[in-house]
């Protein structure tokens, strides 16, 4: 009950609100009162009506009791020149202005006492403040002034767990918290808790397309409301802080922004991090570029790989093609050519293509530097050969005009047979595999016969060759 007396009167006519500004908790009764006054040639039988109201319709004012948003909350209390308002089980929407007036049985003499009576209603708030970092102090509050014998009871999850104004809680906390005046119904504060896992919208949901606007939206159900930051993740630094709004706006979104995002949610009393999202930005081919293996010069009958690159989204298919002519020589990313010839010279150059585009790497110059290894290693090949045949004709040459032992020989013994005299060999073989060349020869002195009278000296000398083909 709230009681300030305010006069209004004009020529005997008078409103005397007790109170201009009344604050009422959620929840509770509040009891307006005014007195009205009239001049002494009204009698009180002379009194037609009289009522409260918030609104008027027509310019004329609506009684608060035929009002659906007050029914059966409201009641007038009127003694005399004395009227009560009273309104039980408050609701912050009934805060408003509230008039008093009277008119009598002359039509059109009536009498609105104005200003009226402003009410407030408030809700209990959870007042949170950090203790250090690791709890909190939670604090039931009300901007009205309630009586101090008001209680407080306090609730996690539904469940009582302690009375006072005040309660500790530890940092992180995913409960809800909320507190409760004792003695009046619906005087509940809203809870708070700390956010829950923020999530991301994506607008438009659809293609992402190079240049075109896109909208990350973070979201999360917290109290108090949570604050936003977003950021872009990336694999060998820190995550890049973009923004600390809910949404992180694309205007006009480049090949370079495709990556992984998220956001993070965070109020007094937790902080939560949302999932990753990637973001993927469809663009054409870049200019493609082209690499040669082993060499853009290259030898007959070598083999070369070329080799195309380019940066697209979607993956870029590839074609082939050489300077001066119209149809493509081969299609995929590595264009190989074997038994490299004079007539494969020439540029060469790729076209890389996506659904957004194509693009056209410079010209890449391929030649050719005469004989091929192969050639060269054939013919150092017979060369070697015909060096060793030389050689072994020699020897043998100097062997057969060299003269014979001056040394007496040795009669055998009885019985005892005489070996042939052992003869001498000489050979070379070739291969027209260069990798299994072998070159070698087997010469030997023969050994003085026993008998000069039935054993001659034998020389024998093998040559094979095997022809390479050129």
């Amino acid at each position: 009950m709230c009681c300030v007396t305010v006069i209004q009167s004009q020529d005997g006519w008078g409103v005397n609100y007790l109170k201009t500004d009344v604050c009422a908790a959620k929840g509770t009764t509040v009891d307006i009162i005014c007195d009205f006054t009239h001049p002494p040639r009204i009698r009180y039988s002379d009194i037609k009506d009289r009522f409260w109201f918030t609104k008027e319709k027509d310019g004329e004012p609506v009684d608060l009791t035929t009002d659906s948003e007050y029914s059966s909350r409201v009641t007038y209390t009127c003694y005399s020149k004395s009227c009560h308002l009273i309104i039980t089980y408050v609701r912050e929407s009934d805060s408003a202005e509230y008039k008093f007036t009277f008119m009598t049985n002359k039509p059109g003499e009536k009498y609105t006492g104005s200003p009226g009576v402003t009410l407030s209603v408030k809700g209990l708030q959870v007042q949170v403040r950090r203790s250090d970092s690791t709890w909190l102090e939670l604090t039931c509050h009300s901007s009205c002034v309630l009586s101090d014998r008001a209680e407080y009871v306090w609730y996690k999850n539904e469940e009582i767990i302690k009375r006072g104004s005040s309660l500790p809680v530890s940092s992180g906390s995913t409960d809800r918290y909320y507190c409760y005046l004792i003695g009046y119904s619906g005087q509940r504060s809203p809870a708070v808790y700390g956010p829950q896992r923020p999530s991301v919208s994506v607008s438009p949901s659809a293609e992402m397309l190079e240049g075109g606007s896109v909208n990350l939206t973070c979201s999360t159900d917290a109290n108090p409301a949570a604050n936003y930051t977003w950021y872009k993740a990336h694999r060998t630094s820190d995550p890049h802080l973009l923004s600390e709004e809910p949404q992180l706006v694309f205007s006009s979104i480049q090949s370079s922004d495709s990556g992984w995002y998220f956001c993070t949610a965070e109020n007094q009393l937790g902080r939560k991090t949302s999932d990753f999202i990637l973001i993927r930005v469809k663009y054409g081919p870049q200019r493609p570029s082209v690499s040669v293996s082993p060499s853009a010069e290259m030898l007959e009958g070598d083999s070369v790989n070329l080799t195309c690159s380019t940066d697209a989204n979607p993956a870029a298919s590839y074609t082939w093609y050489k300077e001066h002519e119209d149809s493509p020589r081969a299609s995929g990313q590595i264009f190989t050519i074997t038994d490299f010839t004079a007539e494969h010279s020439g540029n060469y150059y790729c076209e890389a293509q996506n659904e957004m585009g194509r693009s056209n790497s410079t010209l890449r110059l391929i030649t050719s530097s005469g004989a091929s290894n192969g050639w060269i290693a054939a013919f150092a090949s017979t060369s070697a050969i015909f060096l060793v045949i030389i050689m072994i004709l020699t020897v043998l040459m100097i062997r057969k005009k060299s003269p014979p032992s001056s040394r007496p020989a040795e009669r055998p013994e009885n019985n005892a047979q005489i070996p042939p005299a052992e003869p001498c060999y000489a050979t070379a073989s070739f291969s027209r595999n260069q990798e299994d060349l072998l070159l070698y020869s087997n010469v030997s002195p023969a050994r003085p016969p026993r008998r000069k009278e039935e054993v001659e000296e034998v020389l024998y000398s093998r040559v094979n060759f095997v022809r390479t083909e050129m």
